[in-house]
């Protein structure tokens, strides 16, 4: 049993380890305690469950993961534990486990050696273990088997078949852009992003689609696409198997270090991130994504923090200063060689 309620990015990242524990032992049963929509990103692996985990109305605090563990405890005879996430919810519902005899295997996070990274500096320090590292660990202590095989999840047919019916078939170039993440220090001026959108919703055979989740984003992008030719916001809009399946018909993503850079990297998107405040040292880069594909600011400040602050301890912003030219020029290497190599081959 494997318990990891958020957030998205979080869960995105055990995507590729929870592939491999799938494929590497047939004859386990695994089940992942997760958040309702979340469990879109499980799909196509045969051996693995998931069970939610909602904290809201009769689930509430404390009784909710007491009801939690007493549904878990009469569903499945469960042989280990993995706690992915060791916050205080993980902690209780892992303790009435181990209370029944469940043996618990917890993650170590380093929380030390993020802070002492923080406090460092990039410059002073190096590249901690990765998150998909630490979880890998995590189960190799219960004795599984984990690889770095996982390349993208399977092909959702009908949530293909519902993406093209409403959006239509794919011509020419989609471009994704994901504008926003939790803290302001982990974000693009909003100036640079429209910039990029409407440099991208001016090419010939184009068309932009924004990603975002909650009321005030969703609303800024609805705005944004209301104005700019071939710019389409689907935040909002779909259901986590859809958005995933819209995310594999595109050509690149750009995004913050935030959650879509990870949901990307399932489908096996390219994804462009943004680096403001954090920095990739802390282990939260997408999986199998390119260094070359990361946009940062070589500041000693950074990293400021590990999950994203909403303020400047300096009150400057440096680590956000890029121009739109530099982002967009970032995003189209890839085109650019992927051309190239077209026409090459086309005169062979």
């Amino acid at each position: 049993m494997i318990l990891r309620f958020s957030s998205v990015g979080n869960v995105a990242m055990t995507v590729p380890i929870v592939d491999s524990l799938s494929r590497l032992q047939p004859d386990d049963t695994f089940v992942v305690v997760c958040r309702k929509r979340l469990q879109a990103m499980f799909f196509g692996m045969k051996n693995v469950e998931t069970v939610t985990a909602d904290f809201t109305g009769q689930r509430h605090g404390m009784r909710g993961v007491v009801s939690l563990y007493r549904e878990l405890h009469r569903r499945y005879r469960i042989d280990a534990v993995i706690d992915l996430q060791d916050v205080l919810r993980t902690r209780l519902l892992s303790a009435l486990l181990r209370i029944a005899g469940v043996p618990v295997y917890r993650i170590d996070y380093g929380r030390r050696e993020k802070r002492r990274l923080r406090f460092r500096g990039w410059q002073q320090s190096k590249q901690l273990p990765t998150e998909f590292e630490r979880y890998a660990q995590t189960f190799q202590k219960a004795g599984l088997k984990t690889d770095e095989h996982f390349r993208a999840l399977p092909v959702n047919a009908t949530a293909a078949a519902a993406v093209e019916e409403r959006y239509g078939r794919k011509q020419g170039s989609w471009i994704g852009i994901a504008p926003f993440a939790k803290s302001k220090t982990n974000m693009l001026p909003y100036r640079i992003t429209k910039e990029v959108m409407q440099h991208y919703a001016g090419l010939p055979d184009t068309r932009v689609w924004l990603f975002g989740a909650g009321e005030i984003e969703c609303e800024i992008l609805r705005q944004w696409a209301s104005v700019l030719p071939n710019v389409v916001s689907v935040a909002g809009q779909l259901p986590l198997e859809e958005e995933l399946e819209l995310m594999r018909k595109l050509d690149v993503m750009l995004c913050m270090d935030s959650a879509n850079q990870h949901l990307a990297s399932i489908v096996g998107l390219r994804a462009v991130s943004v680096w403001c405040g954090t920095h990739p040292y802390t282990g939260f880069y997408g999986w199998n994504q390119r260094s070359e594909d990361r946009l940062e600011m070589p500041l000693s400040c950074r990293p400021c923090t590990n999950h994203g602050r909403n303020r400047c301890l300096y009150g400057n912003y440096l680590c956000k200063q890029f121009t739109a030219e530099e982002v967009i020029r970032k995003m189209d290497i890839e085109t650019e060689t992927t051309r190239t190599t077209e026409t090459t081959n086309k005169n062979v």
